[in-house]
């Protein structure tokens, strides 16, 4: 199955090992978003995926789109225009000190885009699933509009539609909440990934049973109860993901899921992570787990498969998760204990 994902990538300015921005006047200089992460993921899988999205017409752009072509990703569909590439700098935290990102992607190739900018009946060609996050509606107006397009033709080409709702409250500054988009969007998605979160900030829906997000326990039946909430509001969701990330220090997180399919319940195995080497796009890597898992096991094995390639992405530096099918399968099977493979 070939599957499309559409959204921002961006150029990713980090400071070196665990240094403070501009301790030493070096910046590590690699590419990275949400959408493509997922897409690198799938690729790394074996899959057939595309790319979709506004890239500036300049030597930053050429290189982004050199590095995923290197990946095997399809980028025939990305639109170039005038403008530049959005920005993020990355500060990485070590035990008490949290990771820091600045973002610096305002007036952004994409950010001008607008409905129309791109044939969405040509992006989806021979294509059976769409991706999307709630990033991309959360840059700008136009591509709020543009992404709401997106699933609406990806619906009516008979796509599946999967939506991680990644709320990002430093982003929502055009003038609409996050909620006031995403709620219309939300009614052309098949699978949602979240966090309880993504729920409130992006849906306003809180199970009766959930606790504050802050308070950082994890009670099982609260997710039980919001991803069924989810479900009944809108009628058209197949399956709720979500990923539930206990976070200990920067270094140390717990990490595992659930799956709700309206009928069955789905728990992973958690692991232990400690001495995090990057976690940032390690829900991008559950995504792109998530999808391999849907479209090649069972929902169970699906699930331990996306928290399994999650767990991987951890120990990797840069925004894509390099892994392979049987690192990640090695890893299910219980092979964790990082010994060399010979």
């Amino acid at each position: 199955m070939k599957v499309v994902t559409f959204g921002e990538i961006m150029l990713r300015l980090k400071s070196p090992g665990y240094e403070r921005f501009f301790q030493s006047p070096v910046l590590e200089a690699t590419f990275g978003g949400g959408e493509a992460n997922v897409s690198v993921s799938l690729a790394n899988y074996g899959m057939e995926t595309a790319f979709v999205t506004v890239l500036p017409k300049n030597d930053v752009g050429e290189a982004c789109l050199r590095e995923l072509r290197g990946f095997g990703v399809d980028v025939s569909n990305i639109v170039r225009k005038d403008g530049r590439m959005g920005i993020y700098y990355l500060e990485t935290g070590s035990v008490q000190r949290p990771s820091k990102v600045i973002y610096d992607r305002a007036g952004s190739a994409i950010c001008e885009a607008k409905p129309g900018d791109i044939d969405w009946k040509k992006a989806f060609e021979g294509a059976g699933w769409f991706h999307i996050t709630g990033i991309t509606p959360a840059i700008s107006e136009g591509a709020a509009e543009l992404s709401l397009e997106a699933v609406k033709a990806a619906k009516e080409l008979g796509l599946h539609v999967s939506c991680d709702l990644n709320y990002r409250k430093n982003l929502w500054k055009y003038g609409k909440t996050a909620d006031q988009v995403m709620t219309e969007l939300v009614k052309y998605v098949d699978t949602v990934i979240a966090n309880e979160e993504d729920f409130q900030k992006s849906l306003l829906l809180k199970a009766e049973s959930a606790g504050a997000v802050e308070e950082g326990e994890l009670n099982i039946e609260q997710y039980k109860a919001i991803a069924r909430l989810a479900m009944d509001t809108y009628p058209n969701i197949k399956r709720v993901a979500i990923t539930l990330r206990e976070s200990k220090s920067a270094n140390h997180n717990d990490w595992s899921a659930c799956l709700y399919n309206g009928k069955d319940f789905f728990l992973s195995r958690k692991y232990r992570i400690t001495d995090i080497v990057d976690r940032v796009g390690g829900g991008d890597s559950f995504g792109g787990g998530l999808i391999y898992g849907l479209t090649h096991y069972d929902e169970q094995t699906a699930l331990e498969y996306a928290v399994a390639a999650s767990c991987l992405k951890h120990t990797i530096s840069g925004d894509f998760n390099r892994v392979s099918v049987s690192e990640v399968e090695s890893l299910m099977k219980g092979s964790g204990s990082g010994r060399v493979q010979r």
